[in-house]
Order: structure tokens, then sequence, then C-alpha cells
């Protein structure tokens, strides 16, 4: 299987203004941004998307929500921010690695799409 988007940029084959960076996980600007601030965290594991996680990766989908969180206050979304996971074609997916949204800078409507 050819390498996605993420895991060239985790190789750093392709440029990314990365905001976020340790041992299980990169957080970058989405290059399509929804909102003012839109940042992709995304493990550096391969998980093709979170209908697919095992019990082996609950270490990381918690320490990729909790990421995101630090990663919300220190771009000062004291307001509020949304974080979103799409899984499968139906759902939104345009990657199949997993990742999260963070959206936030302006005022979020619902539902969402």
């Amino acid at each position: 299987m050819p390498k996605t988007i993420f895991q060239k940029i985790i190789d750093r084959e392709i440029p990314a203004k990365i905001v976020h960076e340790d041992e299980h996980c990169i957080a970058f600007h989405d290059v399509q941004p929804e909102a003012p601030v839109h940042v992709l965290v995304v493990p550096k594991k391969l998980i093709a998307r979170v209908g697919e996680a095992t019990t082996q990766d609950e270490a990381t989908l918690g320490h990729l929500l909790l990421t995101a969180g630090n990663i919300a206050r220190e771009l000062n979304l004291d307001a509020g921010f949304r974080l979103v996971i799409n899984n499968g074609p139906h759902g939104g997916e345009s990657v199949p690695h997993l990742h999260v949204h963070l959206l936030g800078g302006r005022q979020l409507t619902w539902p969402s799409g």
C-alpha cells in the first residue's frame, strides 16, 4: 500500500506547518482550512480509521484527544472548539489514516453537514 499524505508529512517528504510533534503524533495546519483554526492531529502509527482501531490503540486514541485539547489551549481557543473524526466515505473521510480535526476561531454551527 502506498504511503498516505500524512505518512509523507511524518517522514518529512512533504512540508507542513507543524504546531506539535511528539513520539506518538504530529499536528499541523490543514492546507484547506474549514475554520480560521484548522489543525490535524495525526498518530504516527498508521491506523486507517477509528472504526478499525483495536484495544491495542486505546492509548494512542486517548493521546490524540489530550493533545488536541492542549493545542486548543495553546492556540487560545478559549471560547470553544470542535474535534471531528471522519470514518469512511460517507463520513467524509478523504485520507485513510486516522486523524482528528481541531476546528475553532469562529462560531461553529450545528448540524455540521
